[in-house]
């Protein structure tokens, strides 16, 4: 078995936040786990067409159950992966402010959402962002209503932190 490379994770998160947009904004987070895709044919077969050829050492998005509601970092402290799962994949979507929305933001929780729902200078985004057990990441933004999408591995380090942690 190959280890997967930044340029086959980063298209594993570009494909899966593909996915995702295909049923539009306004979805749950979700989290894929990824498998390397001739092990995974050796053991389902019956995948094969679905998948296709592949490369060595490609991975393969698989679906799982919808996340728990709650919090992102405590749902994301609950999930513990096989040793066959090579990384994991988290579609999510946020609402960002501007930096000087921050001195005006309320204090508790429940309030900071709400406030941040209704702010007029709020956007919506869809991150994607997918780890492997061996540390590499990669992650994608899209702006609702704007077709660009921004491809940096850096775009949230607190999630890279929290899906590496699943591994441990």
């Amino acid at each position: 078995m190959n280890s997967p490379n930044i340029t086959e994770l980063t298209s594993v998160v570009l494909e899966v936040e593909r996915h995702v947009a295909d049923s539009g904004w306004d979805q749950p987070s979700q989290v894929y786990a990824l498998a390397d895709t001739a092990d995974l044919l050796a053991r389902e077969p019956a995948l094969a067409p679905h998948i296709g050829d592949s490369p060595p050492g490609s991975l393969t998005p698989v679906e799982q159950e919808p996340l728990p509601v709650g919090r992102l970092d405590e749902v994301l402290a609950g999930i513990g992966w096989p040793p066959e799962v090579l990384g994991c994949v988290l579609v999510t979507e946020l609402v960002v402010l501007p930096p000087s929305a921050e001195e005006e933001a309320p204090y508790s929780d429940h309030e900071i959402e709400y406030w941040a729902a209704n702010h007029p200078e709020r956007q919506d985004v869809r991150l994607a962002v997918g780890v492997t057990r061996s540390g590499l990441h990669a992650s994608c933004l899209r702006v609702r209503g704007d077709d660009e999408l921004v491809i940096d591995p850096d775009l949230a380090d607190n999630l890279v932190d929290g899906l590496l942690a699943t591994f441990q």
